[in-house]
C-alpha cells in the first residue's frame, strides 16, 4: 500500500504589507508539517507575488492526521542585511480540513497576526490535499536555516519592538506562538480516484451515552400532547401522542431510557428488537437428473409452517449457485421444523429432488458483532429416506434486524408477490449527488459570420446543460462583435455526465432562429472556486455544423469566437428543497465544511391504522414503507406487505452540522408490487400516506422523543388522517459551545451574502436541483421514485393556494396580536376604565420621565422575567402538523380543487373564469390597502414639498415654534406633559378627531394624478 502524502500548492498572495522600507516586499512562504519544513522561492519587490510551486510532505501516521496541522509563514527577505526577515503573516490549517485531490480547490486564506502589535494584511492562496499516488515523491527537505534562528531568545521588550516594526527576531519563538485554528471542512475523507485516503484517516465517530436512572419500568398509556395555545388547538384525533415503548436500550419514560440491570447497551437502542430466522441458501452440487433428457432445472423452496420462500431456477444446471437469504419473523412462526426442499422446474408439475430438515430449537443464535455464520454442506434426503440426492450448502441462524443480512433478505410477507417485485421491497441507504452551481458569464462574440450581409444580425447565445436551458438577450451587432456580459446559472451534479452546449444564433424572423456556431464544453474541464475570486475569461472557437445528409455532418472552418467566463461555484449551498424546511446548509466545496456538532439518531418503530390504499383480492390493502431525509442522506425502510399496522424497527444515524435544520420522514404505499401472474405495475405511482417534519433546534440534547405522529394528508375533499407513525428520536451534541456559537453565524454560506442570487433565480434553480436529484435517485436499486422525492422536498410549496394565503395572513395577524393586545390595554388605561391601574401607570410614567436611564433596563428586565415565567410552560415535544394553523378545517371545497389543479389548468373555462374573478376581487382589496399605505407616505412627503402652500407654511411655522419651545423647555417636562395629555380623563376628551389628525388628512397625495 502506497504511503500517504500531503500535497501543498502555494499559488499566490496579494495585498501584502510593505516591509522593506521602500513600499514593497520580497516575499517567500515557509511551510511546516509533522516536523518537515519547506520554503518557496523569493519574489523580489512584489506585493502580489505568484509562485505556483508544489510541495509534498510525508504522513508518518495517517490515523493521527486530524491532530496535526499545516502551518504557512510568510516572510519578507531583506538580502542586503544578512538575509534578515520580516514577518508578513501566517496561516494555520487543521488536519480535519485536508481532502482528497479531486475535491481540492484553491482557497485564499486571510493572513493572521503573530501578536497584538503585528501589522498584517493580505491573503495567501493555497491548495491542500491528501494523496497516495506512488508516482509522487516527497519534496527535498529544507537544507539551510536562517542565520537568525541560532540567536538567543529575545527579551520581552525586544519582542514587542519586533511586533511593532514587523522584524522577525527569532523563528522558533514565532512558531511557538499561540495560533488560531482554522477549520474548513468536515471530518470524513471520502475515497476518490486520485489519492484514496484510508479509512483510518477519518476520525472515529464519537460515542454518545445517555445517563439513566435505575427505575422500575411501568407501562404507560399514550398521552395526548398539546402543541400550541388554546386558540390553535386541533381535534384530539389529529394530536401528537407521547408513548413509553420498550426499546433495545430499555423503556423510555419521560424522555429517559430506563435500562434494566440485565440489559446491555447496543447499537440499536432506539428500536424494538425483532428476532428472525435467517436461512442462507448458497449453492448445490452433484444434483441428480430428473428429466427424460437428463437435464435439471433446480430451485430451492424454504418452508416454515405456512410460510415459504422460493429462489430463482437455473436451466440445465446441476451445480447451481443462488446465494439467497430468507428471513422469517419468529413472532409469526408456529411450526418447529424448517424444511429446505430442492425441486426441478417443469411445465406441468415440479419434481421433488431432495430436502434438508432442521429443528428450530437447535438453530444457533447470532449476535453482532460476531462474524457471519459459516455455511456448511448438507446431504439431501429423498422421500424414501435415501441420501444419494446431492448436497446443499446452507447457513441457518436466529438473529435480529441489526444483522447485516437483514436489508437484502427475502421476507416471509412477500410470499404472494412476483419475484421481480422483491427488489422494490428492500431497505436501502441513498446518498444524493453533490450539486454545484455552474456560472456561465457570456461576455462577447467576435467576427460573427452571417449569410445575409445586407442586414445587421440580431444575435443571442443559447446555453444548455442536460435539460436546463438559458439564453441571453438579443443584441443587434452592427460591427459583428456583439457584447452581452450576462450571467447564466445552471445546476450540475457529480459525477458530471452532461456537457455545456453553447450556440450562437441569429433571429432571422419572429419564429425562426439560425444557428451561427456551436461549442461543447465538458463540465470536468471547468474550473472550480470556493470564494468570489475573479475567473479569467477564455476564448472559444465556434464550429458551424453543415447538414450533408441524414447520418453525417461535415464540419468546415469557422472563425467566430465566443468570450466566456466559466466556473463551478462551490461557495454556495445548492437549495434542493424548500428554504423553510432545509435539512442541510453547507456549501458545496468540502473545504468550507465545519466539524459536526452532534449526532441525530432516528428509530422508525412502525405505523398504526394505515388506511387501505388499493385493493388486492377484492380487499383493501396497503404495502407501506418509510423514507427519511436529512442532508444528502436518504434512507428507505423495507416494505411491509398487506399490513395496516406495519412494524419496521429500523434505526438510522446522521451527523448534524447545524441545529436550524429539519428532518423529514414520509410514509408511502408501494405501487410496484404485483401478485404472482399479474402484469407488472412499474407505471403505478407510490401513493403518499403522510409525512412528519421535525426541526432539530426544538429538541433537547440527549433526550429520547418517542411519539406517535398523525399522518395528515390534504385531499381535494379535505384533510384526512391516513394513520399514525411511531418514531423514536435522539439528538446528541458533541460540543455545547460550538452549537451556541453557530447561533451567531450566518444561516447560509458566505457567498450567498457576498454575491447574492436573485430570489426568482433561486426558485428556478431549486426546481432544476430537485429534478436532478429525483433522476439520480430513480436510477438506483431499488429506485426512489420521482413522486417520492418531490413530496419529501416540498416541490410544489411555491405554487398559488388560496388556503395557504389565508393561513399565512392569519399567522401574520397572530404575530401582531401581542401589539394589538397592548394597544387595547393602553386604550383602557387612557379611558380610565380601571382608575387604580391608570394611576399606577401615571406614577410609572413619571418615574421613567424623571429617570430616563431606567427605560431600557426596565424593558430588558421585564422581558427576562417573562422568559423565566414562561420556562414552566415551555414546549417539551417537537411541533407537528396543525390543521387549524394550516386553515384546512373551514376551507371551501372549490379552493381545495383549485389548489390541486395542474399547471396549466385542466378545469373547464367556466370554473377558470369564476376563480379568476375571485382572485381579482382579492387582489383588488390588497391593491386598496397598498394604495392607502402609499397615500399616507405621500402626505408625509407633502409636509415640506409646498404642494399645498398653506399647509406647508403652517407646518414650517409650527416647526419654528416647536424648535424654540424645545430649546427653552426641558425634554422631561415636554414628555411628561405629552404623556398626561394622551392619558387624560375621558371628561377632557372630544368625540371628533384631534387637530393634528385633521391637518394630516387634508394634505394632498398623488392619487389625483393616477388614471
Amino acid at each position: 500500500m502506497a504511503a500517504y502524502k500531503l500535497g501543498v500548492e502555494v499559488v499566490s498572495a496579494h495585498d501584502l504589507m510593505p516591509k522593506d522600507g521602500q513600499g514593497s516586499a520580497s516575499a517567500c512562504v515557509e511551510l511546516m508539517f509533522d516536523g518537515q519544513q519547506f520554503r518557496t522561492t523569493v519574489k523580489n519587490k512584489d506585493l502580489n507575488p505568484v509562485w505556483n510551486e508544489s510541495f509534498y510532505f510525508n504522513v508518518s501516521d495517517p490515523s493521527n492526521l486530524p491532530e496535526l496541522a499545516l502551518e504557512a509563514y510568510l516572510y519578507s527577505v531583506n538580502k542586503s542585511i544578512d538575509g534578515s526577515r520580516s514577518f508578513l503573516g501566517k496561516v494555520r490549517i487543521a488536519g480535519t480540513s485536508f481532502v482528497p485531490y479531486p475535491d481540492a480547490v484553491v482557497m485564499h486564506y486571510p493572513l493572521e497576526k503573530r501578536g497584538m502589535f503585528s501589522r498584517v494584511k493580505g491573503e495567501l492562496g493555497l491548495k491542500v490535499y491528501i494523496t497516495n499516488d506512488p508516482s509522487i515523491k516527497a519534496s527535498n527537505p529544507l537544507l539551510a536555516m536562517d542565520p537568525v534562528s541560532n540567536n538567543p531568545p529575545p527579551t520581552p521588550a525586544e519582542q514587542i519592538a519586533a511586533d511593532i516594526t514587523g522584524i522577525n527576531l527569532n523563528t522558533s519563538q514565532e512558531h511557538r506562538a499561540e495560533v488560531k485554528t482554522l477549520h474548513t471542512i468536515a471530518k470524513e475523507v471520502h475515497h476518490q480516484q486520485h489519492g484514496h485516503v484510508a479509512a483510518s484517516i477519518a476520525e472515529q465517530p464519537s460515542k454518545y451515552a445517555v445517563a439513566v436512572d435505575q427505575m422500575k419500568p411501568e407501562p404507560q398509556p399514550p398521552k395526548i400532547v398539546r402543541m400550541y395555545s388554546a386558540a390553535s388547538q386541533q381535534p384530539v384525533d389529529y394530536a401528537l401522542k407521547e408513548t413509553s415503548p420498550f426499546l433495545g436500550g430499555g423503556q423510555v419514560v419521560g424522555g429517559r431510557v430506563i435500562r434494566r440491570a440485565d440489559k446491555h447497551a447496543n447499537t440499536y437502542d432506539l428500536v424494538e428488537k425483532m428476532q428472525y430466522l435467517f436461512v442462507r441458501v448458497v449453492k448445490a452440487r452433484e444434483l441428480p437428473d430428473k428429466d427424460i433428457t437428463g437435464s435439471l432445472d433446480p430451485y430451492v423452496e424454504v418452508r416454515v409452517g405456512n410460510y415459504r420462500g422460493i429462489t430463482k431456477h437455473f436451466e440445465k444446471q446441476k451445480n447451481p449457485e443462488w446465494n439467497a437469504v430468507f428471513a422469517f419473523s419468529r413472532d409469526r412462526m408456529q411450526a418447529s421444523i424448517l424444511e429446505v426442499v430442492v425441486k426441478d422446474k417443469d411445465l406441468l408439475k415440479d419434481d421433488f429432488v431432495g430436502l434438508a430438515r432442521f429443528d428450530l430449537n437447535d438453530v444457533p443464535m447470532r449476535v453482532p458483532p460476531d462474524s457471519p455464520l459459516a455455511p456448511e454442506w448438507y446431504r439431501l434426503v429423498g422421500k424414501t429416506g435415501d441420501t444419494s440426492k446431492g448436497e446443499l450448502m446452507l447457513a441457518v441462524w436466529i438473529g435480529t434486524q441489526d444483522d447485516e443480512a437483514f436489508p437484502d433478505a427475502w421476507h416471509s410477507d412477500a410470499a404472494t408477490l412476483d419475484a421481480s417485485a422483491i427488489t422494490h421491497m428492500k431497505s436501502k441507504v441513498y446518498h444524493a449527488p453533490r450539486l454545484w452551481y455552474l456560472r456561465v458569464n457570456i461576455i462577447e462574440a467576435q467576427d460573427v459570420a452571417i449569410a445575409n450581409k445586407t442586414l445587421y444580425p440580431d444575435v443571442f447565445v443559447r446555453a444548455q446543460v442536460g435539460h436546463q436551458l438559458g439564453r441571453t438577450k438579443p443584441v443587434q451587432a452592427r460591427n459583428l462583435n456583439p457584447f452581452w456580459n450576462e450571467d447564466l446559472m445552471f445546476v450540475a451534479a457529480e459525477p458530471f455526465e452532461d456537457h455545456l452546449i453553447l450556440s450562437l444564433e441569429d433571429r432571422v424572423s419572429p419564429n425562426k432562429d439560425e444557428v451561427l456556431g456551436r461549442v461543447i464544453v465538458p463540465l470536468t474541464m471547468i474550473d472550480r472556486r470556493a470564494d468570489d475570486r475573479i475567473i479569467h475569461g477564455k476564448w472559444f472557437s465556434l464550429e458551424k455544423p453543415v447538414l450533408v445528409d441524414v447520418d453525417q455532418l461535415k464540419k468546415e472552418k469557422f472563425s467566430t469566437r465566443l468570450h466566456l467566463r466559466l466556473c463551478l461555484d462551490g461557495g454556495y449551498h445548492v437549495l434542493d428543497e424548500s428554504t423553510n424546511y432545509s435539512s442541510d446548509l453547507r456549501p458545496t466545496a468540502k473545504q468550507l465544511w465545519k466539524p459536526s456538532i452532534g449526532l441525530l439518531e432516528l428509530g422508525i418503530l412502525g405505523a398504526q391504522g394505515i388506511v387501505p390504499m388499493k385493493t388486492r383480492d377484492g380487499k383493501g390493502s396497503s404495502d407501506t414503507y418509510c423514507v427519511a431525509k436529512y442532508g444528502s442522506k436518504w434512507v428507505r425502510t423495507r416494505t411491509v406487505v398487506n399490513n395496516p399496522n406495519p412494524k419496521f424497527n429500523e434505526q438510522y444515524t446522521w451527523e448534524v452540522y447545524d441545529p436550524a435544520t429539519v428532518l423529514t420522514v414520509g410514509a408511502f404505499d408501494n405501487g410496484q408490487l404485483g401478485e404472482k401472474g399479474d402484469e407488472k405495475t412499474s407505471s403505478c405511482k407510490d401513493a403518499k400516506i403522510g409525512k412528519v417534519r421535525i426541526r432539530l433546534s426544538t429538541l433537547e440534547t440527549g433526550r429520547v422523543y418517542t411519539h406517535s405522529y398523525p399522518l395528515l394528508v390534504l385531499h381535494p375533499s379535505g384533510v384526512k388522517k391516513m394513520g399514525e407513525l411511531h418514531l423514536a428520536i435522539r439528538f446528541s451534541s458533541t460540543s455545547l459551545v460550538n452549537m451556541m456559537y453557530l447561533y451567531s453565524r450566518p444561516l447560509l454560506p458566505k457567498m450567498h451574502y457576498v454575491r447574492p442570487i436573485p430570489v426568482l433565480q433561486v426558485d428556478m434553480l431549486r426546481y432544476q436541483a430537485v429534478q436532478i436529484v429525483s433522476a439520480r435517485l430513480g436510477r438506483m436499486e431499488p429506485p426512489l421514485r420521482k413522486e417520492v422525492v418531490e413530496y419529501m422536498s416540498d416541490f410544489d410549496s411555491h405554487l398559488w393556494s388560496m388556503r395557504r394565503s389565508k393561513a399565512n395572513f392569519f399567522r401574520l395577524m397572530s404575530v401582531f396580536s401581542g401589539l394589538f393586545a397592548v394597544s387595547k390595554w393602553f386604550s383602557g388605561v387612557c379611558s380610565w376604565r380601571n382608575p387604580i391601574t391608570t394611576v399606577l401607570v401615571h406614577i410609572l410614567f413619571i418615574m421613567l420621565v424623571c429617570f430616563p436611564e431606567l427605560i431600557l433596563p426596565t424593558m430588558f428586565l421585564y422581558m427576562f422575567l417573562i422568559g423565566v415565567w414562561n420556562y414552566r410552560y415551555r414546549p417539551r415535544y417537537p411541533p407537528h402538523m396543525n390543521t387549524k394553523i394550516s386553515h384546512v378545517e373551514a376551507v371551501h371545497p372549490d379552493e381545495l380543487d383549485e389548489e390541486f389543479d395542474t399547471l396549466p389548468t385542466s378545469r373547464s373555462p367556466e370554473i377558470v373564469r369564476m376563480r379568476y374573478d375571485r382572485l381579482r376581487s382579492v387582489a383588488g382589496r390588497i391593491q386598496t390597502v397598498v394604495g392607502d399605505i402609499a397615500t399616507q407616505g405621500e402626505r408625509i412627503q407633502a409636509l415640506l414639498s409646498w404642494r399645498d402652500p398653506r399647509a406647508t407654511s403652517i407646518f414650517v411655522l409650527l416647526c419654528l415654534i416647536a424648535a424654540i419651545v424645545l430649546y427653552v423647555t426641558p425634554l422631561q417636562v415636554l414628555a411628561a406633559l405629552g404623556g398626561f395629555y394622551i392619558m387624560r380623563h375621558p371628561r377632557f376628551r372630544y368625540r371628533l378627531p384631534s387637530i393634528p389628525v385633521n391637518f394630516f388628512r387634508r394634505l394632498p397625495a398623488r392619487t389625483d394624478s393616477m388614471l
